[in-house]
């Protein structure tokens, strides 16, 4: 029977933990963590998730400010709300969820974000620092990947992990981050994509397999090796008329047919999808503490 690795559970720990701290950090330095959320149109899906991150907030005891603006406000207007928060001081962690309509360049608005606020971890100085090894913002999805590996004391010395896609925001930061020089990480690893041609030769090999590519139920038991661990980053929606909602989730592994070969995997919805709000929290909670020095 492989052991279930339970974001939520680990999700809400992380939650209570800050929850602890933050009331600390204000009794000990009046300071409450800030988090400002900017929503450009109505994607229902962007709803949503703003809204569990601004619920995340409430709960743990953090301010936040959201700000939600028509699909057709302007760029302009965009990188102005942001040079606002920029020089807020009450505010530490800036957000501007994605996608943006397509008349908004999503990398002007990143490299908007000033670094030290940059809580999502997308601005290049804090994806430099990742690579070099320096203290920065890590993308919240990948650093909630460590954190479920850490706290399921699943060993990655030396261990070969596979990561299917290259995407920057978990492909590239997961790929580097376990490689890193550090008890957590210390693995080899292989980096599969759209150019990987039989991606089963290198998921076979995998002992930790990190599958990212959007692709629903790709990997099934015949591409994995006995005793891999699985770490399912895909969400996907597919057609179910059995389901009430007329559809379920799943991820880029066929969960059930790997099941008896895993040593451990995460299940979707429930893995690490929840693990991105608490990294999310995290960094903001470590922006308000000044404990990552910019300079």
């Amino acid at each position: 029977m492989p052991v279930i690795i339970d974001g939520k559970l680990v999700s809400n720990q992380i939650k209570n933990e800050l929850k602890e701290k933050t009331l600390k950090l204000f009794n000990e330095r009046n300071i409450i963590p800030g988090l400002a959320l900017l929503l450009v149109g109505d994607d229902p899906a962007s709803k949503i998730y703003v809204s569990s991150k601004e619920k995340a907030c409430a709960e743990i005891g953090y301010k936040s400010v959201v700000k939600r603006v028509p699909a057709e406000t302007r760029e302009f207007d965009v990188l102005k709300q942001i040079d606002e928060w920029n020089q807020d001081a009450t505010i530490h962690g800036i957000l501007v969820q994605s996608p943006l309509p397509p008349h908004i360049d999503s990398n002007k608005v990143i490299m908007r974000i000033r670094p030290d606020k940059d809580v999502d971890g997308f601005h290049p100085e804090n994806m430099g620092r990742l690579i070099i090894g320096l203290p920065g913002f890590l993308s919240c999805t990948p650093a909630g990947i460590m954190e479920l590996l850490k706290r399921y004391e699943i060993n990655t010395q030396g261990k070969h992990a596979v990561v299917l896609g290259r995407s920057n925001i978990v492909g590239k930061p997961i790929a580097n981050l376990l490689y890193q020089k550090n008890k957590n990480a210390n693995s080899i690893v292989t980096i599969c994509h759209t150019g990987t041609k039989d991606f089963g030769y290198f998921t076979k090999q995998a002992d930790i397999l990190i599958a990212a590519m959007g692709v629903p139920e790709l990997i099934k038991a015949e591409h994995v090796k006995e005793g891999v661990v699985i770490i399912d980053v895909g969400i996907n929606r597919i057609e179910d008329l059995s389901n009430p909602k007329g559809y379920r989730l799943t991820g880029d592994i066929d969960f059930n047919s790997v099941y008896a070969k895993a040593k451990a995997i995460t299940p979707v919805p429930g893995g690490v999808g929840p693990m991105t709000i608490a990294m999310l929290l995290q960094n903001t909670y470590l922006s308000a503490t000044g404990s990552i020095k910019f300079y």
